[in-house]
């Protein structure tokens, strides 16, 4: 009996991708019994070598879903809050994060329609579906879940105990990184950091204390208060931690913590450290990076209907430059990550430089900096160019030595991918002259470049309905040309938003595409604001139109969109 059709999709996918060979296709096609699905993976995997990842790849693009690598998915007492886990395990499926109102499940069944609207009625959300393996998702229940947080209770009053009783001993007592109370009160702030969701810790001296600060969906919120005396101890302790030299106090250092080692609960995650000598003493800001944190796929970003269609065949050019552009904390990593995981495929190689390696992917061949012996962005550049990548990422664009060969790269067969730090979409052209790239070299490398925000948010729970008026109207039909009901936040909140009346952050975009125009424009050095209508009259939408978009969908408030983007002239 031949091959049922999704199991011919499957093999005909791996033949596509250079797994197979057309006499091994047919020779599976010819299997006299029709093989179950489980069946099949084993043979393919056990007879014919086909790796898990490629297997996994193949089925996604058989079945027409986004393919989920549950392995660096994180089960914690949150993951069941909405879906019971004996019914996950009972149907095989996962909860693997939240954007707004949707849910991402991996499925190890994706076409059980049934199935979907069953969540569907239990959380309330919209089910968006990502194909996962049934073995991997079997393994990921058999893991017993993750610790929560402690609080601060506990090693607070061992501070207060150390410290208050020796307010006149001398000041190396008093700045011992190596104490049992030091070395817990820095691990908890990093642990409790990551289950509150917080992506960068600010550990700031102040004259009469010291002060701990998370930002949490972009807005910071002090979490605690300790005395001046623990400020120095702590800040050694998180040096020592990062193989930072704690000697030196008068300049800054930059270092990175795995916390992995530290920790008894399991938490796979890296730190990016900076510290700065400020008028009181040491600050230390700690960027968290979440190995265990899986990507997101681009429908779940925030991209327009129009966006994300235009941005899903620039992605897919042979060759070319991608840029995204934004201050730090816009989001610039995830949406590149989400690009490269939609295109990765086995049948092309990757290659990426990073500075730090935020998030592990399967299949691609990823490089960690390492300025001090002279491991750059530059230098690894030109590694890769001998090394027969057909894509790569340049984590930053720093220097006017990184742009030249970035420009390089994609004008010689590659597509090349990264990140620049302008205002907005058109600005980039100006920043690249600025670091001496040729505006001929830019027209013929440019695919596009993608500005970028992050805004919070409204909570869908306790968000207020009202009709805009004055200024309000005004600014959306400028904009929009459109006028109705939006929401505002409510001021005291809910329990589901922690009673800020946000929750979570959405993505805006302004999608500068190049056409004959724009080259063209670019060529004569026209002048940026010149620049910004061409690429309006080739159907750029700014980064103030997306977020009145937003707005106009609901998805966040009138308030925040201003505060995010300064409306266009």
């Amino acid at each position: 009996m031949p091959l049922g059709k999704v199991q011919t999709q499957i093999v005909a996918r791996l033949e596509q991708m250079g797994k197979l060979t057309s006499d091994q296709r047919h020779a599976i096609a010819e299997t006299p019994n029709e093989p179950t699905g489980d069946v099949l993976d084993r043979m393919l995997r056990e007879d014919y070598g086909i790796e898990a990842f490629a297997l996994l790849v193949a089925k996604a693009r058989a079945f027409g879903f986004a393919p989920c690598n549950v392995a660096h998915c994180k089960v914690t007492s949150s993951t069941f809050e909405r879906l019971p886990q004996d019914f996950c395990e009972e149907h095989l499926v996962l909860p693997v994060g939240e954007v707004g109102d949707m849910v991402l499940m991996a499925f190890a069944n994706p076409f059980d329609e049934s199935l979907q609207g069953k969540i569907h009625e239990i959380t309330g959300r919209k089910v968006i579906r990502l194909l996962a393996p049934d073995y991997d998702l079997r393994e990921k229940f058999s893991k017993p879940n993750q610790a929560s947080g402690e609080g601060f209770g506990d090693v607070v009053d061992q501070i207060g105990a150390q410290y208050g009783v020796i307010a006149d001993a001398n000041e190396d007592e008093l700045t011992d990184e190596e104490s049992g109370p030091i070395i817990d009160l820095a691990n908890r702030i990093i642990e409790e950091a990551y289950f509150a969701g917080t992506s960068d810790i600010h550990i700031e001296p102040q004259e009469h204390d010291v002060v701990i600060r998370y930002r949490v969906d972009g807005v910071c919120h002090e979490k605690l208060r300790l005395p001046t005396k623990v400020g120095p101890a702590l800040v050694a302790r998180l040096k020592i931690m990062c193989n930072l030299d704690i000697s030196e106090r008068r300049l800054p250092q930059d270092g990175r913590i795995v916390f992995k080692q530290y920790t008894k609960k399991g938490l796979d995650l890296d730190l990016r450290v900076s510290t700065a000598p400020l008028n009181h003493g040491e600050g230390i800001v700690m960027r968290i990076l979440d190995k265990q944190k899986t990507t997101l796929p681009l429908t779940a970003l925030g991209f327009s209907e129009d966006n994300l269609v235009r941005y899903r065949e620039v992605i897919r050019q042979p060759y070319g430059m991608i840029l995204h552009c934004g201050p730090t904390g816009s989001g610039k990593s995830m949406t590149l990550y989400s690009a490269l995981n939609e295109i990765n495929t086995p049948d092309i190689v990757v290659r990426t430089a990073e500075d730090p390696i935020e998030y592990t992917l399967p299949g691609l061949n990823q490089m960690q900096m390492h300025r001090q012996i002279g491991l750059t962005f530059a230098s690894a550049l030109r590694a890769f160019l001998r090394q027969d990548p057909d894509i790569i990422l340049v984590g930053e664009i720093r220097d006017k030595e990184t742009a030249n060969i970035a420009v390089e790269a994609a004008l010689t067969g590659h597509l090349l991918i990264s990140t620049l730090h302008t205002n907005d979409a058109p600005g980039t052209v100006a920043r690249l002259c600025d670091m001496g790239v040729e505006p001929f070299m830019i027209s013929s490398s440019l695919l596009c470049v993608c500005a970028q925000r992050l805004m919070r948010r409204v909570c869908k729970t306790c968000r207020i309905a009202y009709e805009p008026e004055g200024r309000e109207k005004a600014v959306l039909e400028k904009g929009l040309g459109w006028s109705g009901q939006i929401f505002k936040h409510s001021p005291k909140g809910c329990s589901k938003c922690g009673s800020s009346g946000y929750k979570g952050r959405v993505g805006i975009h302004e999608l500068m595409i190049t056409n004959e125009e724009l080259i063209e424009g670019i060529n004569k050095e026209v002048e940026t604001a010149e620049l910004k209508r061409i690429a309006m009259r080739g159907g750029m939408k700014t980064l103030h139109q997306d977020s009145l978009l937003k707005v106009k969908e609901g998805l966040t408030t009138l308030e925040e969109a201003i505060a995010c983007v300064s409306p266009d002239l």
